[in-house]
């Protein structure tokens, strides 16, 4: 009990909240378009992972959060298989800036999860029947950094041209 009061009390000097509400798959897709002939090819795959964010605010500090990931392994010209998650998250966040809220909702919420989709990934791969496939993390902190130069460039840009 104490320990729960000095959270509380951690929460109200700060102000800042961060809960996870819910976590849950939104959308699936597993797909094997070249079976069963591709299980007879040698496998010497090539991966690529496309990843995609977007959030959207559904009350006052509460967001949902969608991590989609695009897993594609192919043999040569053929698709082996393509895997589509969308892992979602209901977060409240509350009593921080603006700034602060875009690096939660671009980076540390889609960083929470991960884990699931990456799991959601490695169970549909294995039930499709090919060889085990477990993704690497991914630094969502480096990519929204990233994203926000690019946004600073395209605004410069703007400016210089207008």
């Amino acid at each position: 009990m104490n320990e729960e009061n000095q959270n509380v009390a951690a929460q109200e000097e700060t102000g800042a909240q961060f809960t996870i509400q819910r976590i849950y798959t939104k959308d699936v897709s597993f797909e094997t378009p070249n079976s069963p002939a591709i299980f007879q090819k040698e496998w010497t795959p090539e991966v690529k992972l496309d990843l995609d964010t977007r959030s959207n605010k559904l009350d006052e500090g509460v967001f949902e959060v969608v991590l989609a990931l695009t897993v594609t392994a192919s043999i040569g010209e053929e698709t082996a298989f393509l895997c589509e998650i969308q892992q979602a998250g209901i977060f409240t966040i509350a009593e921080i800036e603006e700034v602060q809220l875009a690096h939660m909702l671009g980076a540390f919420c889609p960083n929470v999860l991960f884990p699931y989709a990456r799991e959601a990934v490695s169970n549909l791969v294995n039930r499709g029947t090919f060889p085990q496939l477990n993704l690497a993390p991914v630094n969502f902190d480096a990519l929204f950094a990233q994203y926000m130069q690019q946004r600073a460039a395209q605004a410069e840009q703007a400016t210089a041209d207008a």
